[in-house]
């Protein structure tokens, strides 16, 4: 295969996920607590870098399993995030997937997060990276 080199910079391609569940009658918004810099210590969607050998989705359902130790969730294409400056390290593009996870799924922080938990919407605490407004984009169109 031939190699082709480019004067042109590229960013970074990333997938985040946004896994909700339902626990008596209230939404939950599953989180990891990122275990290296930037934002070390802070909450955020748990996503990644995608690798140059898979799909988006299968970077997505990857990503999901590293650091929360959820599988078999049906994760669907929501929306690019691109904002220039959304992340310190480079031009990053993610694109956002979106699941929905059983009241009983188990999770477990693995990968490079620290901590992995569910918290109620009206409960978040402070978010990496443009975290928060993704959220809450999605979440307005939830309850619409």
């Amino acid at each position: 295969m031939k190699s082709y080199t480019y004067k042109y910079p590229r960013p970074a391609l990333t997938v985040d996920m946004l896994v909700t569940r339902v626990v008596d009658s209230k939404l939950e918004v599953l989180l990891i607590q990122r275990l290296n810099p930037p934002f070390k210590d802070c909450w955020a969607l748990p996503g990644g870098f995608v690798d140059m050998d898979e799909t988006l989705e299968q970077a997505a359902a990857r990503e999901l399993v590293e650091e929360a130790g959820l599988e078999n969730i049906e994760l669907k294409q929501f929306k690019a995030y691109s904002a220039v400056g959304r992340d310190p390290r480079g031009r990053t593009v993610s694109v956002l997937f979106t699941g929905q996870a059983t009241p009983e799924s188990i999770i477990k922080a693995g990968d490079d997060a620290k901590n992995a938990a569910w918290f109620c919407t009206n409960q978040l605490p402070p978010l990496a990276f443009d975290h928060d407004e993704i959220i809450w984009e999605v979440l307005n169109l939830i309850s619409k």
